[in-house]
């Protein structure tokens, strides 16, 4: 994006309360609500059903690592398979992943002291606890971004970009990062930031969310959104990890696309073009599988993934004594 095509500011105006997207029901009584926008879109792309303010700009977080990946691409680093699914993933930070990064790095004379990731634990809690008992400390590699930022420092290497700013808005790489975004969306970027990894943000409403999803499975093959989608539906485990939801439905819905991102967001596009998109406002991943569930019912799945996905038990006293539950 040029200095002209910065996105104006996003008014300061209330908004009305989103609706409620799901619930927590402990011991039959509802302690708590998850409140949120939503939006399903039919295979011709047309909205099904709008729930809440869906196109109002949200930061899709990690939803928007597709489009990352896809501009990667087009800069010219030819990436395939599990390294261009890690490339868009938010891993779990399982050995495999973290072998890959490095691999990924060292491919192209880079080591993990050029990443610029803050240094983190596994995003797996089983994986976080596994490393901490093996003595390890919070790393760079570890952190969940590392696969895509290991291939932006890939493309940069080369194209003779510079390393050292690869996450500055003005670089390049990111200003490609903006156009796929936009370009996919269907709709100009409204807001800039700063994800948690580093990396330049783009805001988006959650109807240019599921449209961008849904522009990359219906891509044509071997364009790079197409290739993107392609991967990461080979691939799933790369794009999130062995006990994550993402990874199951991808497995097992073919043709099925799924990113979820920070402050539950969740973007889904199945392989006839029906899409998905949703926030939960308050940013609760607990209540991301319920209404993940739900919302893929709605869009008519019928697979047993997709009650594994909502399932959210509440505990008490190690007993299962309530659930989170969708309440549209």
């Amino acid at each position: 994006m040029t200095s002209s095509d910065a996105p104006s500011a996003i008014s300061s105006a209330p908004a009305a309360t989103p609706p409620v997207l799901a619930e927590v029901v402990r011991s039959g009584f509802t302690e708590g609500h998850h409140r949120g926008s939503l939006v399903l879109l039919a295979a011709d792309g047309s909205v099904e059903r709008a729930i809440g303010d869906p196109a109002a700009p949200v930061f899709p977080r990690s939803s928007n690592k597709p489009m990352q990946a896809a501009a990667i691409l087009r800069a010219g680093l030819d990436l395939s398979g599990e390294r261009l699914a890690l490339a868009a993933a938010s891993h779990s930070g399982e050995p495999f992943h973290l072998d890959l990064a490095r691999k990924m790095l060292a491919e192209h004379q880079l080591s993990t002291a050029d990443l610029r990731t803050p240094p983190d634990l596994p995003l797996d809690p089983v994986e976080a606890e596994t490393y901490l008992a093996a003595g390890n400390v919070r790393e760079r590699i570890t952190m969940n971004c590392s696969g895509k930022h290991a291939a932006m420092l890939a493309v940069c290497v080369r194209n003779g970009w510079d390393t050292a700013t690869y996450l500055d808005p003005a670089h390049p790489l990111q200003r490609l990062v903006g156009q796929v975004v936009a370009e996919a969306a269907g709709e100009p970027v409204a807001a800039l930031g700063t994800d948690g990894c580093g990396a330049p943000l783009m805001a988006i409403g959650l109807t240019g969310l599921a449209r961008a999803y849904r522009s990359f499975v219906l891509a044509e093959p071997g364009t790079a959104e197409r290739r993107v989608a392609d991967a990461m539906r080979a691939h799933p485990e790369y794009v999130a990890g062995t006990r994550r939801p993402d990874t199951w439905l991808m497995r097992e819905v073919p043709g099925t696309l799924s990113k979820m991102g920070a402050e539950a967001v969740q973007a889904v596009a199945l392989a006839d073009g029906r899409a998905l998109a949703f926030k939960i406002d308050d940013g609760a991943g607990r209540a991301l599988g319920p209404v993940l569930a739900r919302a893929l019912e709605l869009l008519g799945v019928d697979a047993p993934v997709v009650a594994r996905i909502g399932r959210a038990p509440l505990l008490g006293g190690a007993a299962e004594v309530g659930e989170i539950r969708a309440t549209f």
